[in-house]
């Protein structure tokens, strides 16, 4: 897996009011976990973020060499590296500015559990010959591997599905060094006949029309009854 780097500060500004202050000139706060770790306060710089996140689509389980300056003074001002997976990413809801970002700071020597989306590849006969409905079941599998063998995704060929076949996480193909943890026996792919309007039969047709035609009738029972009903006397008329 190819290294990755992303530069930040460490971040004093802490409370929501100078976090605003901090956003407004240009930077987006952030927080790196660690296991046994107290939480360390960072900062980015938005547009740089921005650029990183557009180039790695957003990221996800992306291993990041976050170096942070500022953490560690040394006579050379190397920078303290630290291998991150992206936590959480916080959204403004309307502008969809990111406001916030949580790392995870982890071993490339220990396994972890992450969650890898699962892609069909190209198209299956029952849909081109017969008009089938597929459906993806289930997106994502969660795995067990090093940080630096999780795969980017998981493919299936689904080009020889026919109409009431299925995929099962069992039929998946995963590199050696991953290990599953998702059930195998679960659904990942389906494909099913087209959906049809089921037509009346002509029992129900018959029903329907005598239906619609005494409909009339009784609409006009209903006027011609209220007509029938005596009116109130007018204020000031004599019996």
């Amino acid at each position: 897996m190819e290294k990755v780097f992303l530069d930040c500060n460490l971040r004093a500004e802490l409370g929501k009011n100078k976090v605003g202050a901090l956003r407004r000139s240009g930077f987006v706060p952030g927080v790196v976990y660690g296991k046994g770790k107290s939480p360390l306060a960072i900062q980015l710089n938005q547009s740089q973020l921005i650029k990183f996140m557009h180039a790695h689509h957003g990221g996800e389980n992306m291993i990041i060499s976050l170096r942070i300056a500022g953490e560690k003074e040394t006579q050379k001002s190397k920078k303290d590296e630290r291998s991150v997976l992206i936590k959480d990413i916080q959204y403004e809801p309307v502008h969809d500015d990111i406001l916030h970002v949580d790392f995870n700071e982890i071993s490339l020597t220990e396994k972890i559990k992450v969650k890898v989306p699962v892609e069909p590849v190209g198209e299956s006969e029952g849909v081109k010959k017969e008009n089938g409905v597929f459906t993806t079941v289930l997106w994502e599998l969660e795995v067990e591997c090093l940080p630096m063998n999780i795969p980017e995704k998981i493919t299936f060929n689904i080009e020889k599905m026919k109409i009431g076949d299925a995929v099962y996480v069992k039929d998946l193909s995963l590199p050696a060094e991953v290990d599953l943890i998702t059930d195998k026996e679960a659904i990942v792919f389906t494909l099913a006949a087209p959906w049809k309007i089921a037509e009346p039969t002509a029992e129900e047709a018959v029903a329907a029309g005598e239906k619609e035609a005494a409909e009339p009738e009784v609409i006009k029972k209903e006027k011609k009854e209220k007509e029938e009903e005596p009116g109130e006397e007018k204020a000031g008329e004599k019996k």
